[in-house]
């Protein structure tokens, strides 16, 4: 039974209904087995991956929320469909770096996934469809969640780790 496991920042209810829609049209299979997300670290960098020292990093450089803004939807892969984001990057690799504890943490381009090629191609799933979404969407993400997901099951959240900004300076 394998078990995958990432970080995940997940769309909050203010902007997710609009996305939801898309992604129910595009792509049902991952509209059913995970929110829409943007992956901040994938398996493979979460080797030794310690949730205690990961909440302790954050909350000695607290970055607070991280927002991105995303273009126009792209293909990827044989059907694949994204949002590349287009504002917010250097955010993102700086919240990756204190997560994983590393300087050195590669670059990864953030991204919403609207249809992944790995599931089968719904009839609906053409940039057509996913042009739907208003252009320049901006999302603020509140936490860092740990999800993990058994053999093909829905994804389920393990831990969530708020992004809580750093208090004012007092001097």
């Amino acid at each position: 039974m394998p078990i995958r496991s990432q970080l995940s920042l997940f769309v909050p209810p203010s902007v997710a209904a609009e996305i939801e829609a898309i992604r129910r049209i595009v792509d049902p299979v991952q509209h059913r087995l995970i929110p829409a997300h943007v992956t901040l670290c994938r398996e493979d960098e979460l080797a030794g991956f310690r949730l205690a020292e990961c909440e302790a990093r954050l909350g000695q450089a607290p970055p607070g929320p991280l927002t991105l803004q995303f273009g126009p939807p792209e293909r990827f892969g044989e059907h694949g469909i994204l949002l590349p984001c287009v504002g917010g990057a250097d955010g993102f690799q700086s919240l990756r770096e204190i997560v994983l504890g590393s300087r050195q943490a590669r670059a990864h381009a953030p991204h919403l996934t609207l249809a992944h090629p790995r599931n089968p191609r719904a009839p609906r799933n053409s940039l057509d469809s996913a042009a739907a979404l208003r252009a320049g969407l901006q999302v603020t993400f509140e936490a860092v969640h740990l999800i993990e997901q058994r053999d093909d099951d829905p994804w389920i959240v393990r831990a969530t780790i708020p992004l809580v900004a750093s208090p004012p300076d007092p001097s």
